[in-house]
């Protein structure tokens, strides 16, 4: 066994445990806002350590196709959340008096009173 399998296997391992915590997590979390986290930040790291993981033990070009796929996700992952969250808080999905910052209430209020 060479130390680019060993490597591999660290990363498969640690981005299986990774998802397997984010998963507990959005079962386990209270509300919408604590679920986001645990289904963006460990799944997005998860799948990454899987595709580095995987891609190591691929030639050059498939693995260049598994960086494009990583890509994506870390693209797509935090732009779905700022969604599922805003419309979480327009149709109080999320308790507010267990924020500490309320950027998006003091947002919505001006343009309520601009318009």
């Amino acid at each position: 066994m060479s130390w680019l399998d060993v490597f591999s296997a660290v990363c498969l391992i640690g981005g299986a445990l990774s998802c397997l915590l984010g998963v507990v997590g959005l079962l386990r979390f209270p509300d919408v806002a604590a679920r986001l986290q645990a289904a963006t930040k460990p799944q997005t790291l998860g799948l990454v350590l899987i595709l580095i993981g995987t891609a190591v033990q691929f030639d050059f070009g498939y693995a260049s196709g598994l960086v494009l796929v990583g890509l994506f996700q870390m693209l797509t992952a935090p732009v779905l959340a700022q969604l599922v969250g805003r419309a979480a808080y327009r149709t109080d999905g999320i308790r507010r008096d267990t924020l500490v910052v309320d950027e998006l209430g003091d947002r919505i209020e001006r343009e309520g009173r601009v318009r």
